[in-house]
């Protein structure tokens, strides 16, 4: 649980920092599921004749060379289907581990004690595995590879949710620093800030003092929470290795999560315990059906900003 302090300085700057939020077994979990993965898409690559034989790399290794090679392992390691067009076959990973890091107690213990106690997990939500910059391709542009715009999540979603009770729970999974690009934030809650298109949808320029950004390191399974309307991005990556985050998302149980056309589902009902899902399986299914009929069906636009805005002339 956190302290009054803690939620007292979530309401006036929008953000705190918090270690040790993931046990260790839930760390540990996450981290074989993604080998486990890795070691499948490398196999199958190498089967292709993309990647050299694996020998005796390790998931990291793995996963630098797959980037080298220009084999795309995010989509298939993210845990949403992706904001552009979807095809029957898109893939995405939906595991146990994952799951129970979704639902674990300490985690929802924690937002509980900002939002309430009936909470849903949102379906806005990505895993983040940032390659030292060093290795980017010269054509390179996705923000979860590079550096991340400044942006508030309240304003990458449809506006159904801007009344929405939420918040951002950004996980690391392995050490974050200034050096391998950590989350940074500007502290408060202001308005939204009107946003256009740029490596990703971003602050219009001219709105923000970045002069009071702020850097958070945090320890692996520590977690940054903040407020959907603090405004935030990422550093570049200048280290040697990988930095690894989840970004996930809780919001208040009935409320709209801002993204409706993905599925959602209750994670803690203290008044109704009986709705929770308990089942990962059930959770891959929800996400399954959300493909099969997605696919085939005119693209949805995940926000509402378009580049012919005033502001990003």
């Amino acid at each position: 649980m956190l302290s009054q302090d803690q939620i007292d300085t979530f309401h006036r700057d929008g953000v705190i920092v918090v270690p040790d939020v993931l046990p260790a077994d839930v760390l540990t979990a996450v981290k074989a599921e993604y080998t486990d993965l890795m070691d499948r898409l490398y196999d199958r690559w190498h089967a292709e004749g993309r990647v050299p034989p694996p020998g005796d790399m390790d998931f990291w290794q793995k996963l630098l060379v797959s980037y080298d090679a220009g084999c795309d392992w995010f989509q298939p390691m993210d845990i949403s289907l992706p904001g552009g067009e979807i095809a029957p076959g898109t893939p995405f990973h939906f595991g146990p581990a994952v799951f129970d890091m979704l639902t674990c107690d300490r985690l929802l213990d924690m937002v509980e004690d900002l939002i309430g106690p009936e909470l849903t997990s949102n379906p806005i939500q990505h895993v983040r595995l940032k390659p030292p910059a060093r290795h980017l391709d010269g054509g390179e542009n996705r923000a979860h590879i590079m550096a991340t715009d400044w942006h508030q999540d309240r304003a990458v979603a449809h506006e159904e949710g801007d009344q929405t009770q939420m918040v951002t729970v950004w996980l690391a999974i392995s050490d974050a620093t200034v050096e391998n690009g950590c989350l940074q934030v500007i502290p408060g809650k202001p308005q939204m800030y009107p946003h256009c298109p740029k490596r990703q949808t971003g602050i219009a320029d001219g709105f923000l003092d970045e002069s009071k950004a702020r850097p958070l390191p945090v320890k692996a399974g520590g977690a940054v929470i903040f407020h959907p309307l603090t405004p935030h991005g990422s550093l570049d990556n200048v280290s040697d290795q990988f930095r690894w985050s989840f970004d996930i998302r809780y919001n208040v149980t009935g409320q709209p999560t801002g993204r409706a056309h993905f599925p959602d589902f209750v994670a803690r009902s203290r008044a109704n315990p009986q709705t929770e899902l308990r089942d990962w399986r059930v959770w891959a299914d929800m996400w399954l059906a959300a493909r099969a009929r997605l696919s085939g069906q005119p693209h949805i636009p995940i926000h509402r900003w378009s580049s012919d805005s005033p502001v990003c002339a």
